[in-house]
């Protein structure tokens, strides 16, 4: 008796085929209404993420200048925030982390001017079109 009982296939033991078949369903009809949307906030993320980052460029900046006495130099850049350079008597860095704080999310890297043309020093990117101007995505972000 036991024996029978042993090899008797199991009707709950796994999803049939029509179950699956209903649950991708499901799925893509929640990503075709979803994706878009999702889509449009990871475009925004970057443009917040970048606003944040020039911020933090900035505030990066100024500690160098309390340590130095004036901003890195153009020739000098942002390079001078992760690497000491030779003119930067009283240099106390790195002031940012990693090198990779250099550059924007779309991979490209932050434009610095000294003198600036909204500012003492202005730290900014172009955006995902990487030319100036734009809108969305494309627009520039800047410490003005």
């Amino acid at each position: 008796m036991s024996s029978k009982r042993r090899f008797r296939p199991r009707r709950d033991a796994g999803f049939t085929l029509l179950e699956l078949l209903v649950v991708l369903a499901i799925m893509g009809l929640l990503a075709a209404i979803a994706g878009p949307q999702v889509l449009k906030y990871l475009g925004s993320s970057r443009t917040q993420t970048a606003r944040v980052q020039v911020q933090n460029i900035v505030s990066s900046l100024e500690l160098f200048y309390l340590d130095v006495g004036r901003y890195p130099s153009e020739s000098e850049g942002l390079k001078a925030l992760t690497e000491a350079t030779p003119t930067a008597s009283g240099w106390n860095g790195p002031y940012l982390r990693k090198a990779e704080a250099r550059r924007d999310p779309w991979g490209n890297p932050y434009l610095y001017r000294n003198p600036g043309k909204n500012s003492q020093i202005d730290v900014f990117s172009l955006g995902s079109d990487v030319a100036e101007g734009g809108t969305g995505e494309a627009q520039d972000i800047g410490n003005w």
